[in-house]
């Protein structure tokens, strides 16, 4: 019965392709009948220079001048090719690093600190020479490839990032003050201090328990964290009257701008702009706009966890 679902072209040959076990038995037998390199090249559709590589891989040196020289072995051509191959990679980096993840790994899990904590703290005071550690990238690399002995579970900020499509700002619809918008080109730039950013964190029932509200300065990334008694606008003012105290007439220089955002909370805080400062309100639903403050409460969650704020 005939079968018309064959070709019989052989498939054109990629350049720079490395040679496949049939292509050594074509060289094997071709050679056998005689055929100088050339012509078993255009055979192959490979570069002459390729056979004759090939050729002195696959031979076998000649132990005597007796007898008849050894001819080339498509077995042994395969077996050196893949011997080399073992050898062309480079070593695994983690092969010269293992004292700095074995000590990475003690402070991720007696101390929760993050992988790139490690990174910057280990750069920062030398601990471990250059060549000897590797960066924050290759470590989440190796983590989710199974790697180390650590797991992704013992990294809780890296399960919590998810992608996310691309977000638009909504606008406010309760006006408490002037958006951030508004806000000066420099306060994003950090490159001045005085660039504050707010928030608050709560107990396990929101404004039921505990209150920590917080500020963070954007160049120095100095962080402030204040318990207030509730989570409501009189709390949050009081707590700032307190950082009026200790400031005296210098507060509106060391707060010179003060991004919070659109919740009720924050409903007057708009007063603090009759001591010199800026206030500005983020859009709703958009933490991205407070990025600094967002994961230095996400750092205070690693130690101060909901129902830790007594």
């Amino acid at each position: 019965m005939d079968c018309t679902q064959y070709i019989t072209v052989a498939a054109e040959r990629k350049k720079g392709q490395h040679l496949q076990r049939e292509e050594r038995g074509a060289i094997q037998h071709l050679k056998r009948q005689g055929l100088s390199n050339r012509a078993i090249a255009r055979e192959l559709g490979c570069s002459p220079t390729t056979v004759g590589n090939e050729l002195r891989r696959g031979t076998p040196p000649r132990k005597s001048d007796r007898g008849r020289a050894p001819g080339y072995s498509a077995k042994r051509g395969e077996a050196v090719y893949k011997a080399n191959r073992a050898r062309s990679k480079r070593p695994h980096k983690l092969l010269s690093c293992t004292g700095f993840l074995d000590w990475a790994t003690e402070r991720i899990r007696g101390h929760k600190w993050s992988l790139d904590a490690c990174v910057g703290y280990a750069r920062l005071h030398g601990l471990f020479a250059p060549d000897e550690m590797v960066c924050t990238h290759t470590l989440y690399n190796e983590v989710w490839a199974g790697n180390l002995s650590l797991t992704a579970t013992e990294l809780p900020e890296a399960l919590k990032r998810k992608r996310h499509k691309a977000s638009v700002a909504c606008e406010n619809k309760k006006k408490y003050g002037n958006g951030i918008s508004e806000r000066p080109e420099i306060a994003a730039l950090r490159i001045e201090e005085g660039h504050w950013e707010g928030d608050t964190a709560v107990g396990k029932r929101a404004g039921k328990e505990a209150v920590v509200f917080s500020l963070l300065e954007k160049k120095t990334e100095n962080y402030i964290a204040l318990r207030i008694p509730g989570k409501d606008s009189a709390s949050v003012l009081e707590a700032m009257r307190q950082l009026k105290e200790e400031c005296g007439d210098r507060f509106n220089q060391v707060f010179k701008t003060i991004t919070v955002d659109n919740g009720s909370e924050f409903s007057g805080f708009a007063q603090v702009e009759s001591w010199g400062s800026k206030v500005f309100f983020a859009h709703p639903y958009t933490s991205w706009e407070r990025p600094q403050n967002e994961r230095h409460n996400g750092l205070f969650r690693a130690f101060v966890p909901k129902g830790g704020i007594r």
